[in-house]
């Protein structure tokens, strides 16, 4: 092998070794897939405005 295919070879070694390192680091920060609670609000409203638009609306 050449010098330059194995300084290649090296980067993208150490360029997917970082994305896994990174990976890893990402998922436990995350919690390890715990997804957090929903909360319970009431849902949101319009006000008094129309469940329909008024070009549907039949009168």
């Amino acid at each position: 092998m050449t010098g330059s295919i194995v300084v290649l070879l090296i980067i993208l070694a150490a360029v997917a070794l970082f994305a896994i390192v990174g990976t890893v680091v990402l998922v436990v920060r995350d919690g390890r897939g715990l997804i957090p609670l929903e909360k319970s609000d009431r849902p949101w409203t319009a006000g008094n405005l129309p469940s329909l638009p008024y070009s549907q609306i039949r009168f």
